[in-house]
């Protein structure tokens, strides 16, 4: 009967250190940027559970228009655009707690381009699009993690029918391609996307290699990869749809257009994959915001538009937790972050009504 006592007690104690490690691992870091000029500080940083949808805030880090963000692979260096119209634009290095939010400037630099509005790393350089200064800054990384000087620039270019939208060169976003190979960049007045060679002879870093077209007078934004790196997916600003590429070894082909939404006033913005790679999803800012929900055929890459989703005014930005249940939505008009529920099976969102109100937000990662 001692036995017995003994083990169930023992039995007792593992099973609740179990549902205590469960809990923890159930809540996410989520880092919010936002634009610093009606209110917000810079950067939130809040405990999100992943589980129950639920938030609470963590630090405040002070920084000017924080608008975009990225963390490093070990989640350990944030680096942070500071979307200023001059010459104090800055890309920022922060030593960062996911503990605790908290987060400690190791140092930052000047970006020679206006309006940073992206940032994205390889753990070797990182890359800032820049969108009124039309070009990209790359920035070599320091062993802590920190900036060196940008030591390249690349200049967009223009060519597209927009006389108001595209009349000067805008670059939106850099991505880095699963395999290593590529850097990529959508050159919003040209309507393409510039490829860079990442691996190139160090005589010759980041070399221009060859670009791919889409169509005329869509205003490229953003860039995802699927997990696997077939696929290339990029939302629009001007046309306000989702191009899908085929990729190989370097090699893009555009395979599909896909309108997000019939409303046309040539605003859309973000987009992201499920975490099971089964659905997708863009925002669209116009008269009808909110977010298009595509279908993805995984064999072929291609999209199948299976439902809407209206969200609260300006859907800048949206992230979707790492177990797929929930997708946070980047009101900046609304100086809100509304949380999504998301039917896994079909991709559809419900409202849970838990608005996170916060001015202007405008980006949103997830530390786990």
């Amino acid at each position: 009967m001692i036995m017995l006592r003994k083990y169930f007690i023992g039995g007792l104690l593992l099973a609740l250190t179990a549902c205590e490690t469960a809990q923890k691992t159930d809540e996410l870091t989520m880092i919010v940027g936002t634009y610093t000029n009606a209110g917000s500080e810079g950067i939130y940083t809040f405990k999100f559970d992943q589980e129950k949808g639920t938030a609470r805030p963590l630090e405040v880090i002070k920084m000017d228009n924080p608008s975009y963000l990225t963390l490093s692979a070990n989640q350990q260096v944030m680096y942070v655009v500071s979307e200023k119209n001059d010459e104090t634009a800055a890309l920022a290095a922060f030593k960062f707690n996911k503990e605790d939010g908290t987060a400690e400037l190791i140092n930052q630099q000047p970006t020679y381009g206006e309006d940073p509005c992206y940032v994205a790393t390889n753990g070797k350089i990182a890359t800032t699009a820049n969108y009124t200064g039309g070009s990209m800054s790359v920035f070599p990384l320091r062993y802590d993690g920190g900036l060196e000087p940008v030591d390249t620039i690349f200049c967009g270019n223009i060519g597209g029918p927009d006389m108001s939208r595209q009349q000067t060169p805008h670059v939106h976003c850099t991505a880095f391609s699963p395999d290593g190979k590529l850097l990529l960049a959508t050159d919003f007045s040209a309507d393409r996307i510039l490829h860079f060679d990442v691996e190139a002879d160090p005589t010759k870093p980041y070399l221009k290699l060859d670009n791919t077209p889409i169509n005329e007078d869509s205003g490229p934004r953003h860039i995802i990869f699927s997990k696997d790196g077939r696929f290339v997916y990029i939302i629009s600003e001007l046309s306000e749809a989702v191009t899908v590429c085929s990729y190989n070894e370097g090699n893009m082909q555009v395979i599909q257009t896909i309108e997000t939404h019939p409303q046309d006033d040539r605003h859309a913005a973000d987009i992201h994959l499920s975490p099971d790679g089964k659905f997708l999803y863009a925002s669209v800012r116009n008269a009808d915001d909110g977010l298009a929900i595509f279908k993805v055929d995984q064999a072929s890459g291609l999209l199948e538009k299976v439902g809407y989703q209206p969200t609260g005014k300006h859907p800048r930005n949206f992230n979707i937790t790492p177990n797929g249940k929930y997708v946070l939505v980047a009101d900046m008009n609304d100086n809100k972050i509304e949380v999504f529920e998301r039917v896994i099976e079909t991709g559809m969102l419900l409202n849970t009504q838990r608005d996170i109100n916060l001015s202007q937000p405008v980006c949103i990662v997830f530390a786990k």
